[in-house]
């Protein structure tokens, strides 16, 4: 029987011995009293091609989590009407394209640059922002660097980030870690995360949980939501 703990996406790829080492660092999950929602980059350039496999739609679209970005779609759907019925502020990241700012010349490797194309970093209509959020433009991975995200968040008193969105190994591993640096409960939905690697996806969940954050299944973290929002 698989300890609920570690009941999560890496059980075909994590191995019983590795398993035994990180034991110490199981714990009771939770949620936090004043949580609020962070959407890590879910822009249009991450669903490019469609529906297909990684592998094919990476051809046209390099950037692109095919498959795996759409199969996220209907539980990252239930996520945010959870989100928004139970009263959390949701806030957004997306890349900063602005030409005032000067993205371009904000690099440290020589890997390529993003797509040039109109609207690639505009959020997903099925989770257009609304009156009273937040969207974050920046510049590097993670949501907090040189943005104004925990200025907003110590305003408002918030003690937990539920964390979605991509890439999984990427943007969404960096402002993770920054969370919990900045002294947040960090939570993440886990199949409201993903990458266009499923090894990258599956081995950066089992780190984070281990060592940075709760991961905890969608439908779990939709039924604390709906649990609050009852009480409201």
């Amino acid at each position: 029987m698989v300890d609920s703990f570690e009941d999560h996406c890496w059980q075909d790829i994590i191995p019983a011995d590795i398993l035994d080492l990180y034991k110490h660092y199981k714990r009771d999950l939770f949620i936090g009293p004043s949580a609020a929602l962070l959407a890590i980059d879910l822009y249009e350039l991450a669903y490019e091609g469609g529906p297909r496999p990684v592998a094919e739609v990476a051809q046209d679209f390099p950037s692109s989590c095919g498959i795996n970005a759409w199969n996220a779609i209907e539980p990252t759907r239930r996520l945010f009407a959870a989100a928004r019925a139970a009263g959390l502020p949701i806030f957004y990241t997306t890349s900063d394209t602005r030409e005032a700012s000067k993205p371009g010349a904000v690099k440290a490797t020589n890997r390529r640059g993003g797509a040039d194309r109109d609207h690639a970093y505009d959020i997903r209509p099925e989770w257009t922002p609304q009156k009273g959020d937040v969207v974050i433009t920046k510049q590097r991975a993670s949501g907090f660097y040189g943005t104004p995200l925990l200025a907003h968040l110590t305003q408002l008193r918030i003690d937990t980030l539920i964390v979605i969105g991509e890439s999984t190994s990427g943007c969404v591993r960096a402002s993770t870690v920054d969370g919990y640096s900045n002294g947040f409960h960090m939570v993440m939905a886990e199949e409201c995360c993903f990458d266009r690697s499923d090894i990258s996806h599956k081995i950066n969940l089992f780190d984070l949980h281990h060592k940075y954050a709760d991961l905890m299944k969608t439908t779990q973290v939709i039924a604390e939501l709906e649990t609050r929002a009852r009480v409201k």
